[in-house]
């Protein structure tokens, strides 16, 4: 037999609060990256229920370690229903190819939407992490990019605000021996120092204007706050918590080819 709200006392006014996170809906968003793994409870529309949580990545960070870590971020958060996941690689279907940042000889078609959706017991889509923070982010109308620049550089590609089938475009050489990720990445800017990095930013941004001819750049990451170029008038800066709202977004779209929900098992 259930209890009366009398039998609850003072606490009745919790009680109802919790039974409403559980079941309107909500969602828990997690951001995994090269340095921390933060996590939010979002309501459908992306708006924050409560302040975001972080702890540092694993040193080791394999797949067991970084499932340990989010199981650690969310034990003491309030209910939710289902779950969406930003990982800094390449994935499809909710199955990470690779993880430069996290050392990609641990990251060879590791399942890790299904490992995630076990562990917590709640349904799962997991993407790359620019995917989720562009969906956050951009206008929905034409082509648009979302580029992070972080530990490495994230890029995501959406036309009318359908996400498309992820690009690594990080990974692609800008020169002879080096890719996006060495060229623009935050060792490179520690290394070359902030003005030589920015010049590097800005032909970074020249290649892609040439290649995608986009409507709408957006620009986020740790490192954003470090530019001091000129930008277009179609290149905006966003941060991580403009994002957010990708990880609700993210539910909005259907299963296709790229993307997929995992069930517990």
């Amino acid at each position: 037999m259930s209890k009366t709200p009398q039998a609850y006392g003072s606490h009745w006014p919790i009680i109802c609060y919790i039974r409403s996170m559980a079941s309107n809906g909500n969602i828990l968003a997690i951001d995994i990256g090269g340095s921390h793994i933060k996590g939010n409870i979002l309501n459908p529309k992306g708006e924050e229920q409560i302040k975001y949580s972080k702890l540092d990545t694993p040193g080791q960070a394999t797949p067991a370690a970084v499932v340990q870590t989010v199981l650690q971020l969310v034990k003491n958060m309030p209910e939710y229903e289902k779950i969406s996941v930003g990982f800094p690689g390449y994935v499809r279907n909710g199955i990470v190819f690779t993880a430069p940042n996290l050392g990609s000889q641990h990251w060879k078609q590791i399942d890790l939407g299904q490992m995630i959706s076990d562990a917590l017991r709640k349904p799962v889509r997991l993407v790359n992490d620019a995917d989720q923070l562009g969906l956050g982010v951009v206008s929905g109308k034409g082509l648009e990019l979302a580029v992070t620049l972080g530990t490495g550089v994230g890029t995501a590609c959406l036309i009318d605000g359908i996400l498309l089938p992820h690009l690594e475009l990080a990974h692609h050489p800008i020169r002879k021996d080096e890719d996006y990720d060495d060229y623009v990445g935050e060792k490179a800017m520690k290394k070359e120092g902030k003005e030589k990095w920015n010049k590097r930013v800005a032909r970074v941004l020249e290649i892609l204007k040439t290649v995608f001819n986009y409507d709408r750049l957006y620009l986020g990451g740790g490192n954003a706050s470090v530019l001091t170029i000129p930008l277009d008038d179609n290149i905006h800066l966003f941060t991580n918590e403009d994002g957010i709202k990708g990880g609700a977004k993210l539910w909005d779209l259907p299963d296709a080819h790229h993307i997929s929900t995992s069930y517990p098992k």
